[in-house]
């Protein structure tokens, strides 16, 4: 289906997408960033902006299952796909063991990276359940985070390896 204007406008397009486990759906413009889609348009503000250019990861998100930053994806392009946001980390009052790992260890200061270093992270953990510090460093490589030394952040991905390896 073409993009076309009408009366000035761009024309949407229909998305439904599953977010977090739930069917979403809209209209969108073809141009729509998924990171703006996911903040503006269904509420979830824990995927952040930083550059814009996918220099930074704090927009990162897990597009079926694969980490992907946000802002340099169209919303279109996530078409019939399962995303997840760090809102969909937790189930129910249970915090995943990577969020667990990030408050016993002291894995944030500010938090603005926090939610794509998380998702990364899930990502890495569910590849790999016993990572080495380089395997972790590599896997977060695509984050930056300007409060931190990363030292308590590779902690936190341990203390969620052996919290999830002790899970099962």
């Amino acid at each position: 289906m073409a993009t076309t204007e009408v009366g000035g406008a761009v024309a949407t397009r229909p998305l439904a997408v599953t977010v977090n486990g739930q069917t979403r759906s809209a209209e969108v413009e073809p141009r729509l960033l998924l990171v703006h889609f996911l903040r503006d348009t269904l509420g979830l503000t824990g995927t952040h902006i930083g550059c814009d250019t996918t220099s930074c990861g704090a927009c990162t998100v897990l597009v079926d299952g694969v980490p992907v930053k946000s802002c340099t994806m169209f919303a279109v392009q996530a078409q019939g796909r399962e995303l997840m946001t760090v809102e969909g980390l937790m189930t129910g009052a249970e915090h995943h063991p990577v969020q667990t790992g990030f408050h016993e260890e002291h894995g944030l200061q500010c938090g603005f990276c926090t939610p794509g270093m998380m998702l990364s992270s899930v990502a890495l953990l569910r590849d790999n359940p016993d990572p080495s510090e380089s395997d972790i460093r590599w896997a977060l490589s695509g984050n930056l985070c300007r409060c931190t030394g990363y030292q308590n952040i590779v902690k936190a991905v341990q203390h969620a390896a052996r919290l999830m390896r002790e899970e099962s």
